[in-house]
């Protein structure tokens, strides 16, 4: 019983902790203004851990939305987006990593932020998108990990955003840039 008693009492004094760890979200500062994304760890842990730590390196400061459309969603969170002379390479940057990919039962909906990836399952890294209507095709296919629970506005703002046809003729690529000035994770309030 008094092996026991250390091990209980790292546990207890490590909840709250863990608690924290799960009371955060993210504030993601865009030249279009705020969002602010609740993490879904219930569901999808390394996911939402990797997305916190590439935020709190600074990875997505400076990036940008490349592509965006209306009525489907906003992607985002590729590094060669910070430079546009990579503009030809937009879409396939990434942390230098791959993550496996955490398909759960969580619908992809107005708001929900999930990772952007190949046609590989497993290829994530750092590109995610903001979902602007319901998507049931990506349901148990891309790994949601969080949803927006403020910054309705902006997320209109982004969504009326102009395209025009990308490289690969898809009217995607916005006309003019919506950047992600940071993302920052913090108590939720």
């Amino acid at each position: 019983m008094k092996a026991l008693f250390p091990l209980v009492l790292s546990l207890l004094l490590a909840l709250p902790s863990l608690r924290a760890a799960t009371d955060e979200v993210a504030v993601i500062e865009t030249s279009q203004g705020e969002i602010v994304v609740e993490f879904w760890p219930d569901v999808a842990p390394k996911t939402v851990a990797n997305f916190k730590k590439l935020a709190a390196s600074g990875f997505f400061n400076g990036t940008a939305f490349h592509r965006i459309i209306a009525g489907f969603m906003a992607q985002g969170g590729d590094p060669l987006t910070k430079d546009p002379a990579q503009e030809a390479r937009w879409g396939t940057g990434d942390p230098g990593y791959k993550i496996a990919a955490e398909f759960n039962g969580r619908k992809h909906e107005r708001g929900v932020i999930s990772m952007a990836r190949s046609q590989d399952p497993d290829s994530a890294g750092s590109q995610f998108f903001l979902m602007f209507g319901p998507a049931p095709f990506l349901d148990g296919k891309y790994t949601g990990f969080g949803k927006m629970i403020s910054g309705e506005e902006t997320l209109a703002k982004i969504e009326k955003t102009p395209v025009t046809a990308s490289a690969s003729g898809e009217p995607s690529k916005p006309t003019r840039r919506v950047e992600i000035k940071s993302v920052k994770i913090v108590p939720r309030q």
